[in-house]
Order: structure tokens, then C-alpha cells, then sequence
């Protein structure tokens, strides 16, 4: 009889250790995201029925035997791994999933303009598509990870991951088909999301399936910026802003800080240093290439002047050093050459001598009206662009 119940709870164990293992691995525990197991997680949740299954037949004899005729101690010691099991699987399938710790909105409401009372300081995630203009400010959306929305009647998908600092905006189409995804953990510190028909699942800093039947696809990105609302309202004046959803107060007041890297927790914390795991970079990937640039350095030159396959670069920040651009120096086939300009926050062409502001505008001279061209760039830990641009190159000075 002892020896039964020993395997009972050897078994029970097992049951522990498979409700456990299968949200360790996505989800930030310690130990659990510096390697690649998305394919063993993967497998776990795919196949965790029928291994409780196998767990619950090879315990379920014995069981009932020891229960029945047991001593009153082994009958008690059972109950108690019985109840520890019980109380794993509700922690581990009802309060530490990522889905049940991290909500989509329930009241999706935008204010214009004139009438939004967000503080204009604030970091947001910026979308246009013909014409039309909305703002999402990250202390919001990267709490919920995900806001599904409408842009000129079409379906957007707005995510922003705190642990990667990364924010990127999706056409939530695959294969055609309009698909809903769930947030359902992280792998490398980055979110993961499911799709409800094939139950793959997709990283967000890239949009790549990393594990499922579509693993390999990539969903379609759709071209966003990260700015300071205010660089953004005096683009968009017409701009629509996300607002505060009131069932997530105390929710939004926990990434207060978060902006500025201020931020508390230490999985969301900036190292003011460079090139270290929470240091800030610029990462822009090319066809083939991808080149990350310190946030500090950009900070103290004001102003790099880059190339990256073969795509002439300018970068620049806004004097408060929030708002960043990345923009292509090829205007009209010609290649620009800049200098700073002789009032702060302008800039001069040599070619022509024209003023431009910092986004790209050019405001006096031979060239004033033209635009220079965005370039798709993020604000991200430096943890997060190496992981996912693992040939990356990194500007250095000469």
C-alpha cells in the first residue's frame, strides 16, 4: 500500500510539473525566456489534455484503492497533494495565463483634437491611412498589448509589447481571412499572440508564426511612428487620439513612468548606459540588412547622417528628446547632404541651402514644400532588436 501511494503522488507530482512547465515557458519566471523552447511550450499546451489524461489513468486505481483502504495518514497526505494539484491548476490555467492578466479594451473610445485631454508629453503609437490619422498612446495600449480598430473601414491591429519596448501595427488578414488573436504568453521577452482557426502562434516584434501550422508567415505590417503627441498633432491636427478605458484605471496607473523609462519594474526599467540589455536604440531594418543606433548618441549629435543597403539615411531628434525621425536623404533621385542648421531644430541641405525642419519638411528655400521621405523605424530595447535581428550592425561614430 505504501508503495502505491508513493506513486500516486510521484504521479500527482507529474501533473504539478506539466500544469506548471506549460506556462513557465511563456511567460517571464526566472530562467524561463533566455532560451528557445517556443517548440516545447508549444507542444505542451497543443498537447496537454491527453497527457493529463495519461497522468489521471495511471493514478486513478491506485487511487481509489489507498483512499478506500489507506491508513489515515497516507489518506490524508493524498488529499493534501490532491488539493496542492487542484490549486496549481486553477493559479496556472486561471491567473497566470498571459490572457488573464492582460485585457483588450472593452470600450474602444477616441476623442479629436480639440476636445482630448491627454497630456501632449505623452508617447504614442501614430497610424495614417488615407488621410486619416489616429493616436495610441503606449502607457495605454501597452497594457492591453492589443487593440483591434478601423481605419477607413479597414481592420488594424495595434500592439505594443512593455518588455521589448516595441510597438507595431498589423493587417490582422491571413490567408485572406480576417483572423482575432489572443495574447497567449512571450517568447525572448516578446509577446506572443494566437490565432483562433489554426492556433499558431505569432511573435509581435516581427509578425512572424514562430510555432503552429502557419509557422513561417508573416503577417502584412502596416507603417506606424512612435512620437511625442504633440509632434504628432501639429502633423495631424485632424488626428483622432485613443482614450483611457475606465475598467483599466489602476491597470494604466502601473506603466505610469513608463514613457521615460522611469518605470518601476525592472522588465520595463531604462539603463540610461548604452548598448546594454535595457538601453535604448533606433533599430531600422533594410531588404537585407538591419543597423540599430544608441539612443544617446542620437541624443548628443542631434543628428546622424547614415547609409544602409543602400539607402541614404538621416536621423534626428526633437531638442526635448522624445520625438525621433528616421528619413530617406534621396529626394527626387538626388542624394542630400545636411548640416545642422543656424536656429535650433532646423536643418540645411548643402546642396541647395534650404531649410527643413527635424521631420523632413522643408519650410525656405529652393526646395520649400517637399517632404523627405519616412523611414520605418522603432524605439526598442537593445535586448529585444539583437534577439530579433540577430545580424544586426550597430552605428559607430568614426
Amino acid at each position: 500500500m505504501r508503495k502505491s501511494v508513493w506513486l500516486i503522488i510521484l504521479g500527482l507530482l507529474y501533473l504539478i510539473t506539466l500544469e506548471i512547465m506549460k506556462v513557465y515557458w511563456i511567460m517571464p519566471f526566472p530562467g524561463s525566456q533566455q532560451s528557445d523552447s517556443v517548440s516545447f511550450a508549444y507542444f505542451l499546451h497543443k498537447n496537454a489534455w491527453w497527457l493529463r489524461v495519461v497522468g489521471v489513468i495511471l493514478i486513478t486505481g491506485p487511487l481509489l484503492r489507498s483512499l478506500a483502504k489507506g491508513k489515515f495518514w497516507q489518506r490524508t497526505l493524498l488529499v493534501l497533494v490532491i488539493l496542492l494539484y487542484m490549486f496549481i491548476y486553477y493559479l496556472f490555467n486561471f491567473r497566470f495565463l498571459a490572457d488573464k492578466i492582460f485585457y483588450e479594451p472593452k470600450e474602444k473610445t477616441f476623442a479629436p483634437a480639440l476636445t482630448d485631454t491627454t497630456n501632449k508629453d505623452k508617447l504614442v503609437i501614430g497610424v495614417i491611412l488615407n488621410n486619416e490619422a489616429k493616436a495610441y498612446p503606449i502607457e495605454l495600449i501597452g497594457y492591453h498589448h492589443q487593440v483591434i480598430d478601423t481605419m477607413q473601414q479597414k481592420p488594424i491591429m495595434v500592439t505594443y509589447c512593455t518588455v521589448c519596448r516595441s510597438g507595431r501595427v498589423f493587417d490582422p488578414f491571413v490567408n485572406g481571412k480576417y483572423e482575432k488573436f489572443r495574447l497567449v504568453g512571450m517568447d525572448h521577452f516578446n509577446a506572443m499572440f494566437e490565432d483562433a482557426t489554426t492556433k499558431s502562434w505569432w511573435r509581435q516584434a516581427t509578425g512572424v508564426a514562430i510555432a503552429g501550422k502557419l509557422k513561417g508567415q508573416q503577417l502584412t505590417e502596416i507603417p506606424s511612428t512612435q512620437m511625442r503627441l504633440g509632434e504628432w498633432l501639429s502633423m495631424y491636427p485632424d488626428s483622432k487620439i485613443f482614450q483611457p478605458d475606465s475598467n483599466f484605471k489602476k491597470q494604466y496607473a502601473g506603466l505610469k513612468g513608463f514613457d521615460d523609462g522611469t518605470i518601476k519594474g525592472k522588465l520595463e526599467h531604462r539603463d540610461s548606459s548604452s548598448w546594454q540589455n535595457k538601453s535604448w536604440v533606433v533599430g531600422i531594418a533594410g531588404k537585407t540588412k538591419s543597423r540599430a543606433y544608441d539612443w544617446n548618441e542620437l541624443v548628443k549629435q542631434k543628428m546622424i547622417v547614415d547609409s544602409l543597403d543602400e539607402m541614404p539615411l538621416l536621423l534626428t531628434i526633437e531638442p526635448h528628446g522624445k520625438t525621433f525621425y528616421a528619413l530617406s536623404r534621396n529626394l527626387d533621385g538626388k542624394i542630400l547632404q545636411f548640416v545642422p542648421g543656424l536656429t535650433a531644430g532646423e536643418l540645411e541641405d548643402m546642396q541647395t541651402h534650404s531649410i527643413w525642419k527635424l521631420n523632413g519638411a522643408c519650410t525656405r528655400g529652393p526646395l520649400q514644400g517637399k517632404q523627405l521621405q519616412r523611414i520605418q523605424a522603432y524605439q526598442e530595447f537593445w535586448h529585444s532588436w539583437k534577439s530579433f535581428h540577430p545580424n544586426t550592425t550597430t552605428y559607430q561614430i568614426i
